[in-house]
């Protein structure tokens, strides 16, 4: 056993989200340090000795298992234990049972902590994300939800294969809640430069709103699909966590759209929503405060009213 100088992350939970995102981490040589903690200790172990087997093809890293005593010096606290949300199951059908399990996870985090961003990848994730950051008492910035940085990523996705682009040119926002009330803000939706409508007009494809509708909605069906298809999501959301991970461990001051609380942006207050946000060492740096359409925020207006609803049906958890 060494203990390598430099970043060091700790990852909450060694199930399918967080060993897949320990290996995601771990592919990308994110970090020096790499605890795997979870209250079923030998799972935790036998994935950190899977990884870190690969090491010698990759590069080299400490990766352990440990326990919350182990989150002290981490840079970066990744939260995804939770119960999985099962076929036909809403996130927010979730809220009851994970805010409770989220509850014992933040306190134990606190016992130990002393610095570091913290980063919610548990379900429903805007919900943990608002009640992980009153439980601990830091400042909203450092709390982070990885909220609809997959489902932007979805979102590109699908454009890009209806209009046969790569998807590295296509640039879009799913705003609002990472579950029922997400919508995609068209009127920031672009292409190579060029907003989405006048790049689908240049090439010839037709791209009205019948086919908006549609790749909103399979953008939103996308993880429920999955879980019918294979009986879980873990892939995408690793490499999702993983990207959002960089932003902060290399300072890149990269936007990506993540739950976090908004202190007046958008004339909301109190309550955790999905918007693009600048993201280095400290979490949230800044959350960008975009123009949008009427109808866009009438959308966002939707889904903090969603949030305030699930917020009092835990208030007392």
């Amino acid at each position: 056993m060494y203990k390598q100088e430099g970043t060091k992350v700790a990852i909450i939970g060694a199930g399918a989200v967080g060993s897949t995102t320990a290996f995601a981490i771990a592919m990308q040589q994110l970090c020096s340090e790499l605890v795997l903690i979870d209250v079923n200790k030998e799972k935790a172990l036998g994935e950190a000795l899977d990884i870190s087997h690969g090491l010698p093809f990759i590069g080299d890293m400490y990766i352990h298992a440990g326990d919350y005593s182990d989150v002290k010096d981490a840079d970066c606290i990744i939260i995804t234990a939770g119960i999985p949300r099962k076929e036909g199951e809403t996130r927010l059908d979730l809220a009851k049972k994970n805010v409770k399990l989220a509850h014992v996870i933040t306190d134990s985090i606190m016992e130990h902590y002393n610095k570091g961003v913290i980063m919610v990848i548990s379900n429903p994730c805007d919900l943990v994300t608002y009640k992980v950051a009153e439980w601990s008492g830091l400042p909203s910035n450092m709390i982070i939800g990885s909220g609809t940085n997959l489902d932007s990523a979805r979102f590109r996705v699908l454009i890009s294969r209806k209009l046969g682009v790569d998807v590295r040119n296509v640039h879009g926002y799913i705003l609002g809640e990472h579950g029922e009330t997400q919508f995609p803000a068209w009127s920031h939706t672009h292409v190579a430069g060029m907003g989405i409508d006048e790049y689908a007009e240049a090439i010839g494809i037709p791209f009205g709103q019948d086919v908006k509708d549609e790749i909103a909605q399979q953008t939103k069906s996308s993880g429920a699909q999955i879980i019918k298809l294979k009986g879980a999501t873990f892939n995408g959301i690793a490499v999702s966590a993983a990207t959002l991970l960089r932003s902060i461990t290399e300072d890149e001051h990269t936007i990506r759209t993540v739950s976090t609380r908004l202190n007046g942006e958008y004339g909301i207050s109190g309550v955790t929503l999905d918007v693009p946000a600048l993201i280095g060492a400290n979490g949230v740096d800044k959350i960008i405060d975009m123009r949008l359409t009427d109808e866009e925020y009438q959308l966002l207006k939707r889904s903090e009213a969603n949030m305030r609803e699930a917020i009092a049906s835990v208030e007392d958890l």
